[in-house]
């Protein structure tokens, strides 16, 4: 019997929901738009159709592959973040919303800092945090930093993907390393770097575990060394009154604000996510 592109989808959410993923409903819709090559609004438009036997088989073997832990995004090559269509690869981290506090600080402070401000995304990953500023805030300039080759790879396709060519920036950098003096002169520097304390990522989720790079998981033996290193060595590129802006894991905010005041950071505060958990920790270089 004919299977209705609705029909497709219901079962889809069904069987993902049974495995117990929360996003099941998302998830199900992007699969089914990416077997079909069809955009949200067309599957909405489509869907009394009837699908072919084709579609329903790259439908099953994309469930299959859902199923053996491999995360959607990578499965269909792309997601959203802030609003913000993103290109994405098993070179960088999925965005996830919760950093999407992150994101919301960095346009906050770019905004306050005026016309012409200067941006950096250290760790960009993706490149979503900096899209994230460069699109709320069309008077600043983003340079996106990333050490990763494919990762940068990835960050170039973003930029150009949602045309930010003119004002968005990539360079490779290494976060652990003092910045070049071209790298100076930045009002904000948001970084969501590695930060899971290399004993644990082995028991961390399959689907991050097996599948995300560990290169943007590991924060070394406590979590904690991006977070020395950037706060020690990339001061020098903010302005004064400039702000760095961290991603923390859960549990990691008192020391990373022990870290920024050990660095001479002032004004520093740390702003809670939407679970309730302490995920940013922002400080400001006034001398």
């Amino acid at each position: 019997m004919a299977t209705t592109y609705n029909n497709l989808y219901l079962d889809t959410r069904a069987r993902l929901r049974k495995a117990g993923i929360e996003a099941a409903q998302l998830e199900a819709r992007e699969l089914v738009c990416y077997a079909a090559d069809k955009s949200r609004d067309q599957l909405y438009r489509d869907m009394s159709l009837y699908a072919t036997s084709q579609l329903e088989s790259r439908v099953e073997e994309l469930v299959e592959r859902r199923l053996s832990g491999e995360p959607v995004a990578y499965i269909v090559g792309e997601w959203e973040f802030y609003g913000v269509p993103l290109d994405i690869s098993s070179d960088v981290l999925i965005p996830r919303w919760d950093t999407e506090v992150l994101a919301e600080r960095a346009i906050q402070r770019a905004q306050a800092a005026g016309e012409g401000a200067r941006v950096l995304d250290l760790c960009a990953g993706s490149g979503c945090v900096g899209l994230a500023v460069a699109t709320q805030v069309p008077s600043c300039r983003v340079v996106l930093g990333e050490l990763n080759e494919g990762a940068l790879r990835v960050c170039k396709q973003n930029v150009r993907r949602n045309e930010l060519n003119a004002r968005v920036t990539c360079i490779s950098v290494n976060a652990m390393e003092a910045p070049a003096s071209a790298l100076w002169d930045f009002d904000v520097i948001a970084c969501n770097p590695p930060y899971i304390p290399t004993g644990d990522i082995a028991g961390l989720d399959a689907s991050v575990r097996d599948f995300e790079p560990r290169m943007a998981l590991d924060g070394g033996e406590d979590g904690l060394d991006f977070y020395r290193a950037v706060s020690a060595k990339w001061k020098s590129a903010l302005r004064l009154g400039g702000s760095l802006i961290f991603e923390v894991g859960q549990g990691q905010a008192p020391q990373v604000e022990e870290i920024m005041a050990q660095h001479g950071f002032e004004n520093i505060q740390t702003v809670a996510d939407s679970q309730g958990i302490w995920r940013v920790v922002e400080g400001v270089i006034n001398n």
